[in-house]
């Protein structure tokens, strides 16, 4: 369903895209970089369901969109830089990682597992307009299929994901046209992990020197690149067919192993969607000293189990 955003019933309008927000939907908005496919990034299944609508093959961290500053203050841990560049370049089209507060309210599943956030705010009237009216974080990567080409059309959004989006607000082409520039905060040194809307040469008149990540000679710490990823303390066994002594298990639909020390099923009725909605929330829970290990189960290799199964297998590399 397509509907205008602007004009005398876009209050209406918004209102109707903020409910669908809270019940979990999602819902396709302008920006001014491309168009977002936008969900309750406090929801782990509101989040799982934009993986799934994607079709994205990996669980990549995705960009959380925030009204203002203070919003930002709530998730993550500000740092002088962060002040900095917040202050020139937001609203726009910058993405800022940093390190998650302990009390964020964000699904683990939204930051791929990960101690940190990218957050931005965009600069558009209807985007804002509806994270002020949704009154929480809207998780929004681009609103199209993984691989495809980025939107930045209403019909470009239809076209491309059509019924898995139960709204669609119109507000004209995009007025940049290219996604943010992704910006890592929590290293020594800035780094752009992604080039965007905002250029080096503006982001160092702003805060002194600042890395890219294609010039580096080794690998920073970021969103999902290292093979060992995503690990927890204990160490985890996948394609587990049995448990053994003091193992914790993470199983998936109807199983006949026992004898573990304790258990989290990722989905009892074997559904994907609800296996990584609760992946990483699940894998913390058994992350527990008195367990001498997780041994996970297999997990389908198709659909999202691909992006599940991918991130089982970083949390149990060798470290």
């Amino acid at each position: 369903m397509i509907r205008r955003a602007t004009g005398p019933e876009c209050e209406a309008t918004i209102a109707e895209a903020a409910a669908l927000i809270r019940e979990g939907r999602l819902v396709g908005f302008p920006t001014e970089t491309v168009y977002g496919l936008g969900a309750d990034a406090t929801s782990d299944t509101a989040v799982a369901a934009v993986f799934n609508a994607k079709q994205r093959p990996e669980f990549n961290p995705l960009i959380i969109h925030i009204a203002n500053e203070d919003a930002a203050r709530r998730l993550v841990e500000f740092n002088d830089p962060a002040a900095r560049l917040a202050e020139v370049f937001w609203p726009g089209a910058l993405s800022l990682i940093l390190t998650r507060r302990p009390d964020c309210p964000v699904s683990l599943l939204a930051g791929a597992g990960l101690d940190t956030l990218a957050l931005r705010v965009p600069d558009h009237e209807i985007a804002l307009a509806l994270l002020i009216a949704a009154e929480r974080p809207i998780a929004a990567p681009s609103a199209n299929l993984s691989g495809h080409i980025s939107p930045t059309r209403v019909g470009h959004v239809a076209e491309s994901l059509g019924t898995a989006i139960d709204l669609i607000l119109d507000g004209g082409p995009c007025r940049l046209g290219v996604e943010s520039t992704v910006l890592d905060l929590t290293g020594d040194v800035p780094t752009i992990l992604r080039p965007g809307g905002v250029t080096r040469e503006e982001l160092e008149d702003a805060i002194g020197p600042v890395r890219v990540l294609s010039e580096m000679n080794s690998t920073p710490s970021s969103p999902g690149m290292q093979a060992s990823h995503y690990a927890p303390g204990l160490s985890l066994r996948i394609g587990a067919r049995d448990v053994r002594d003091g193992e914790a298990l993470l199983s998936f639909g109807r199983h006949d192993l026992t004898g573990c020390a304790a258990e989290c099923n990722l989905s009892p009725t074997g559904d994907l969607a609800e296996a990584a909605a609760n992946l990483f929330t699940m894998i913390r829970a058994l992350d527990r000293p008195e367990y001498s290990g997780i041994a996970a189960m297999t997990v389908p290799d198709e659909g999202l189990g691909c992006a599940i199964n991918d991130r089982l297998k970083r949390a149990a590399a060798p470290r």
